[in-house]
């Protein structure tokens, strides 16, 4: 699933490319794709006609294009294969094609694109904060001007889990996936079931430096694509996966100390870390 530095991307694509034009009409090929449109793909597309987008806005993994009425935005969620692709009307319909916006300008539009159907659109209100209401209980993320670090170490000493389970926690603070929790905890030298309650103010503050900086390095360089289902709105790949400590690393040497990374089982997906730089705490949370 794409994660912070990955729907960043794509935000910065559709700022480039689809801010200020209006929409001539909207095309809905699967209505599964709009099913948070609780209204149904009709109004969905009704709803947008002659509007424009305004700008385009990021909390956690979640994108939004505010309207021009001021009120209202289209809210995206790629889920596990979404793109959102910035293509010409003469480029081939693509296999997976959910969601069709043509322009009153002409070229290029701005297609939905889902093979597996986890993601979707949805119009929704905007709040007084200029945050969708279905997201509003979603937290800032850690590059967000509004993240709060004292706070968020307040909450972390509370939560009594592990701390790879807080960091995927979207309420704790939200953008973070399996992929950079993994790699932000190799560079804090911190195991995921480390208890939250027992982490040192020195000990986070480490971490949300070692996760911004992952989150920036990953954003230089597009993103983290192991394959053709996360791309940016251009259909170009990002190549962050060359540059993985941890995740994905089984096996090879840590690039620090040369010991093996190893993984293990954690809520159906994996972990890992190296066993001597991170090492495993006497009293594991999950």
């Amino acid at each position: 699933m794409p994660e912070l530095p990955e729907v960043e991307v794509v935000r910065r694509g559709l700022s480039a490319h689809v801010v200020g034009r209006v929409i001539d009409h909207v095309e809905v090929a699967h209505d599964r794709a709009v099913r948070r449109h609780l209204a149904g793909a009709a109004d969905f597309a009704g709803s947008l006609a002659k509007a424009s987008f305004t700008e385009a806005r990021r909390r956690g993994k979640y994108l939004w294009l505010p309207l021009d009425d001021g009120v209202r935005a289209v809210v995206g969620h790629l889920g596990m294969s979404g793109q959102l692709l910035v293509q010409p009307a003469v480029a081939p319909d693509e296999t997976h094609l959910r969601v069709r916006f043509v322009f009153a300008d002409g070229d290029p539009e701005l297609r939905f694109v889902d093979q597996r159907t986890f993601g979707g659109l949805a119009v929704a209100g905007l709040g007084p904060d200029g945050v969708p209401v279905p997201i509003a209980h979603i937290a800032p993320d850690p590059l967000d001007p509004a993240f709060d670090d004292d706070a968020f170490r307040l909450a972390l000493a509370r939560r009594r889990t592990g701390i790879k389970r807080a960091l995927l926690d979207q309420s704790l603070i939200s953008g973070v996936g399996n992929i950079y929790a993994d790699e932000a905890l190799w560079r804090a030298r911190l195991h995921y079931a480390r208890a939250t309650e027992t982490l040192r103010r020195p000990d986070a503050t480490r971490l949300l430096q070692a996760v911004r900086e992952v989150m920036a390095a990953a954003l230089q360089q597009g993103g983290t694509s192991f394959d053709s289902l996360y791309v940016n709105v251009n259909g170009e790949s990002g190549y962050f996966d060359r540059s993985l400590d941890a995740y994905g690393q089984e096996g090879r040497p840590c690039g620090r100390c040369g010991t093996p990374i190893r993984r293990d089982p954690f809520m159906n997906r994996s972990s890992y870390t190296c066993p001597r730089c991170q090492p495993r705490p006497r009293h594991a949370r999950w």
